[in-house]
């Protein structure tokens, strides 16, 4: 921990020489300020309520898939950008921050081809934006083509985390504008 100093630590509750909760209080003590997913095959319910009170991100119950842990690990690694880039202006500001690290379902793992960093980033410009964003708007924000970030805020549309608005001109075809639904 010293050394590395790393920002999530895998737990497992069952280790050889004490239980793993017993590890947190620790890590605390010596000024440690990561935080915690519990991997383990303790199902029992107080070990669960331990974990939540002891302020752990995740629990994830053995065995699993690679794909459970990985979705997890790309929330987590969301949630974590969400939170170091969070401005509080308002109640709604924390509600917001505060609802992104809810247990809930993992979310989808991103389609092929899209990488959890470049989706933080348009997911980070779209939110920070004040009303809607086009693509070639939002590439000129971010530094990503403007195929890619369309590509990446139809995702959000998608899934449910963006509006699609149309916005019509004299000629062409209509701009599509999208804004942050949270």
């Amino acid at each position: 921990m010293e050394e590395l100093r790393p920002d999530l630590v895998l737990l497992d509750l069952y280790l050889p020489d004490l239980f793993g909760l017993d590890v947190i209080p620790r890590l605390r003590t010596a000024g440690h300020d990561c935080d915690v997913m519990v991997i383990s095959a303790a199902r029992e319910a107080d070990a669960v309520r331990g974990a939540v009170r002891h302020g752990v991100v995740d629990y994830l119950l053995k065995p699993f898939d690679f794909e459970d842990l990985r979705g997890r690990l790309e929330r987590y690694a969301v949630q974590r950008g969400r939170l170091l880039g969070a401005v509080v202006r308002g109640q709604a500001d924390v509600d917001r921050v505060l609802a992104g690290g809810a247990a809930g379902p993992v979310p989808p793992v991103l389609p092929k081809g899209m990488s959890t960093e470049t989706a933080g980033l348009v997911e980070r410009t779209l939110r920070e934006t004040d009303g809607t964003l086009s693509a070639t708007e939002c590439a000129g924000l971010t530094g990503v083509s403007r195929v890619s970030a369309r590509r990446y805020l139809e995702y959000f549309h998608t899934v449910g985390r963006a509006d699609v608005s149309l916005r019509y001109g004299a000629t062409g075809r209509p701009e599509r504008r999208y804004r942050f639904l949270g």
